[in-house]
């Protein structure tokens, strides 16, 4: 068999390796990549073997990658270490062009299989385009938030799919002071760059810097709860970045906890690390009950948000929770605004009324949230999706210190925790339903027509409200889908409003 024959593609260029001060010849070059050399996976300036293939062109980049809120694909085939090196050198280049200043940007990543050669090479795109990374290893994403925020860095990525299934992995974003990044805010501008990526040319590299921030971590997370009395706990960390975190947090607090699933597994091989999906729960729920636990709490795949479950394994609401610790956080801080997501309940509202705070309703997705609380110097927030944001820790959602709330007011409350969500269980939901629809414009002004005699608005998709019953419809951003929620004063007002409403999507008579 015919050996590959080396070609080298350059005049006398001098090669660096990623994250070498020194440069080294084409023959060492060579040499290295011969001998499988650690970085060349991660490196852009190697010198390439000639293939048998009739094109020399490198793969093609896939837009799709590029989401509302974050940065996600398949591995390999829609985003693999090549395209994370280009996004790293569009990465600085956002980030220069936000702040001219900008040194230090904070790299974390989950225990995803293709986590680590991810992270190598978005950490060199971004070290040859003369930026610092401060490297915090294999975290939650809330911590990359907390390392960006308490060392006043200049952004943070998060290697991570989140709640999405193995195959898939991706880049979380924020900017100076953890503002989010969007794609109106910039992962539009970013995808630009990475599309027109041309290698550094001139620049200092950035400097690797390893930060172990877990201690400093605990520190701030263990100020949200100063109460704490004995409590059993059921924890699913879904094999998920809490089997990691959660130990260490409750190292030497004063309950019991009761793992399932701590093993850190890119692989998910229990259930998908998601806890909106009911059939997550099922092992939680059992645990809950076997165990006579005082509560069981299931986290996503990077540990940012939660769904709890009673006592009795009745799962709850996270726009129960929310009105839970709206009201908890408004016993300290009266006539304080919280921001709510426009799919929670209508019991949300009113009970931040009726305990003297300001509620605002926001559209949904974390970077409206997180600007709402912003521009209202709001102090909690919370999403539908599990998600709850504090103002004390930098305007940034963190499922950890929801956890601790929540365990601080069963210690302080000392009931039952179905006793003390009962009152914020009221109404009736159907919770959200996914709809395939191609034309989900068309679909929407059909609905506004249908619904016409209700009160309407369009701060997401479109919301219609009558006296005994709401709904909203709104347009997923990534798929030929209509999202609906609806709630009802009475079960018998939910179902009438739901079997109405959902005869016009799915377009009946």
């Amino acid at each position: 068999m015919k050996k590959e024959q080396i070609t080298i593609k350059t005049e006398g260029k001098q090669y660096r390796c990623p994250g070498e001060p020194y440069t080294i010849t084409e023959s060492i070059c060579r040499g290295r990549q011969k001998a499988s050399y650690p970085k060349c996976n991660v490196c852009l300036s190697k010198v390439e073997p000639e293939t048998n293939s009739k094109s020399g062109s490198e793969p093609r980049l896939s837009m799709d990658i590029f989401k509302s809120y974050d940065i996600r694909g398949k591995y390999p085939t829609e985003l693999d270490d090549l395209t994370a090196r280009k996004i790293g050198t569009a990465l600085a280049q956002f980030f220069k062009q936000e702040n001219p200043q900008a040194r230090n940007i904070v790299v974390g990543r989950d225990m995803r299989s293709s986590s680590k050669s991810l992270a190598n090479a978005l950490i060199e795109g971004i070290c040859t385009s003369g930026l610092n990374v401060i490297n915090i290893g294999v975290v939650s994403t809330e911590m990359v938030y907390f390392a960006v925020g308490n060392y006043q860095h200049d952004g943070g990525i998060m290697v991570t799919a989140s709640h999405n299934p193995a195959e898939y992995n991706g880049f979380k974003l924020c900017r100076e002071q953890v503002i989010p990044v969007s794609f109106e805010t910039g992962i539009d501008r970013i995808a630009k760059f990475t599309r027109q990526y041309h290698p550094p040319r001139g620049e200092q590299p950035g400097k690797v810097i390893l930060n172990d921030i877990f201690k400093d971590y605990k520190k701030h997370i263990l100020k949200f709860a100063r109460n704490l009395r004995h409590l059993r706990i059921v924890v699913d960390a879904g094999n998920g970045m809490a089997g990691k975190v959660i130990p260490f947090v409750c190292e030497g607090l004063p309950i019991e906890i009761i793992p399932l699933y701590f093993e850190l597994d890119g692989n998910f091989p229990n259930h998908e690390a998601n806890p909106l999906k009911i059939e997550n729960l099922r092992d939680l729920q059992e645990r809950v009950r076997a165990t006579r636990a005082n509560v069981g709490i299931a986290f996503d795949g990077d540990a940012d948000r939660c769904t709890f479950v009673d006592e009795i394994g009745r799962v709850i609401g996270c726009d129960s929770i929310t009105a839970l610790l709206a009201k908890y956080l408004l016993e300290k801080e009266k006539e304080a605004t919280i921001v709510y997501d426009l799919r929670s309940s209508w019991a949300v509202p009113e009970e931040i009324k009726s305990a003297g705070g300001i509620p605002h309703r926001e559209r949904v997705g974390h970077a409206y949230i997180k600007a709402a609380l912003r521009e209202k110097n709001a102090i909690f927030g919370g999403e539908l999706s599990g998600h709850y944001y504090f103002k004390d820790n930098y305007y940034s959602d963190s499922g950890m210190i929801a956890f601790l709330m929540v365990l601080e007011i069963l210690s302080t409350k000392r009931a039952p925790f179905s006793n003390i969500i009962a009152p914020f269980k009221r109404y009736y939901s159907t919770g959200e339903i996914d709809f395939e629809v191609n034309d989900k414009d068309a679909k929407i002004d059909e609905i506004a027509k249908e619904f016409s005699d209700g009160k309407q608005d369009y701060l997401d998709g479109i919301t219609v409200e009558y006296k005994n019953w709401w709904f909203n419809v709104r347009k997923s951003n990534t798929e030929p889908l209509l999202r609906l929620n609806l709630e009802g004063k009475t079960k018998e007002a939910m179902e009438k409003g739901k079997k109405l409403v959902t005869n016009i999507i799915e377009g009946k008579s």
